[in-house]
């Protein structure tokens, strides 16, 4: 058994999850601010960290024939965000329909809304066809449903 700290999956207020993320050089472009594709990648995090602090895992998911493709992100860039900036990304999973979750992302540096995004993730079976998300994770996450 290791006592090796685990990185930080940020955690729960109400149905909302926060996840700390600090920037560094590596995300930032020839202008010193972060490079927009960064933000997807912040966001992702985001979403993943959510299911894994309310009792989702990939892992699991896969050993079920399931995973989630996203079909549409819509993003607002707000302001930019620079090398040492400490932001904080907020998720909600809001409802699902069918094979889809619907989710809402905000990317904060304190009370500066950065980045927002409307994401609609599509649950599949692993050889990409659409299928409902299985019913142990849909009641995983049905107390944080809008």
């Amino acid at each position: 058994m290791s006592n090796a700290p685990e990185p930080s999956a940020g955690h729960i207020e109400g149905r909302e999850h926060l996840l700390p993320v600090r920037i560094y050089y590596e995300d930032t472009d020839f202008t010193g601010i972060v490079y927009h594709a960064n933000y997807v990648r912040y966001f992702e995090r985001g979403r993943s960290d959510f299911l894994r602090l309310a009792g989702v895992r990939h892992a699991a998911l896969q050993e079920m024939d399931a995973a989630f493709a996203i079909v549409r992100m819509a993003l607002d860039f707000k302001r930019p965000a620079r090398i040492d900036d400490a932001l904080i990304v907020h998720t909600t999973y809001d409802s699902a329909r069918g094979p889809r979750l619907f989710i809402g992302q905000r990317i904060f540096r304190g009370p500066d809304l950065i980045c927002a995004a409307q994401v609609e993730a599509a649950c599949i079976d692993l050889a990409g066809r659409p299928r409902k998300p299985p019913a142990g994770m849909l009641e995983q996450l049905r107390p944080y449903f809008a």
